[in-house]
């Protein structure tokens, strides 16, 4: 395990906020944090980067504890935490090149940060211009300098267009895939979560309601078929007849659990064929909070 945590608690005054949590991430893993804003994600990674003390319980990273290493260790780690500290009036490049100084590191490892998040073309323009997505991504190729094995991310898509979405999710792959990060990446977007991790902890009041691999987590969070029609009645019971399950209905709309794209297509065309009108059809996620709702049911069910 690149983290572990036995028992992690903390607390502000009176009120706690992250609760008897231990985190289990695998080498080589694109780790999701999830959790609702105001969960204790923030505050478990920065006692992970021991910017605030434990109260109780243990941190390794690596398999060591950090208390005992805590150079070592973090020497190790990249992180980005909320906005990246970069310098607004200097160039993409001059920031690098200045964290290169602060970090002893080679400047040969600018322009290879700068090619891996593919900034080459903006190396010379001014920060302060970059769009948000530009940033993150300098942001990123800052935490990557001095070739870290672990990189700590809170929240690096907050705020992006879906292109810059895109953009990191591409980078966090490439960075496990080809040059054998592990990431430890926290959101409050399960459906942008599930396009790239391949572990996942669901934090939930401080407390952790599930960890696992994706596909321990795809069964709870199996995705839906949305449909609109104009007679929902008619529509479920014409499915429930060629063997669909129908998982809920209401005056317009249904739900059918989804399985593929081809079967999607062969519920339109089923609707179609006996003159159902369908207004929309979709595949949906479950959303968190939904999720969090299965999570305690099966909890206490079993």
């Amino acid at each position: 395990m690149v983290i572990r945590t036995e028992n992690l608690s903390f607390s502000f005054g009176s009120q706690q906020v992250v609760k008897s949590l231990s985190l289990q991430v695998p080498e080589g893993c694109i780790y999701g944090f999830l959790g609702p804003n105001g969960a204790g994600k923030t505050t478990t990674i920065k006692m992970l980067l021991n910017l605030l003390q434990t109260e109780e319980g243990s941190i390794y990273i690596f398999e060591q504890e950090l208390q005992k290493n805590r150079i070592k260790i973090l020497s190790q780690i990249g992180s980005l935490i909320e906005q990246p500290a970069i310098y607004h009036h200097l160039t993409g490049k001059e920031n690098l090149l200045n964290r290169a100084m602060l970090l002893q590191v080679n400047e040969d490892r600018v322009d290879e940060m700068l090619k891996l998040v593919k900034l080459s073309n903006a190396a010379n323009k001014k920060a302060g211009q970059y769009s948000l997505g530009m940033k993150q991504r300098l942001g990123i190729a800052l935490a990557l300098l001095n070739d870290p094995k672990l990189l700590i991310l809170d929240e690096p898509t907050n705020g992006l267009d879906p292109n810059g979405i895109i953009e990191i999710r591409e980078l966090l792959m490439r960075l496990v895939k080809e040059h054998q990060k592990t990431v430890f990446i926290s959101s409050h977007l399960l459906g942008e979560i599930e396009r790239m991790a391949t572990h996942v902890g669901i934090i939930n009041n401080g407390e952790m309601l599930f960890q696992g691999s994706i596909k321990d987590l795809e069964s709870i969070s199996q995705p839906q078929i949305y449909i609109e029609t104009d007679n929902s009645v008619d529509a479920a019971n014409l499915l429930k007849r060629n063997g669909y399950e129908v998982s809920d209905i209401n005056n317009q709309s249904l739900f059918v659990p989804f399985v593929s794209k081809q079967q999607m297509g062969e519920v339109n065309a089923l609707l179609n064929q006996h003159s159902i009108m369908v207004f929309s059809i979709s595949k949906q996620h479950k959303d968190l909070e939904n999720l969090f709702l299965s999570i305690t049911q099966n909890t206490q069910s079993s």
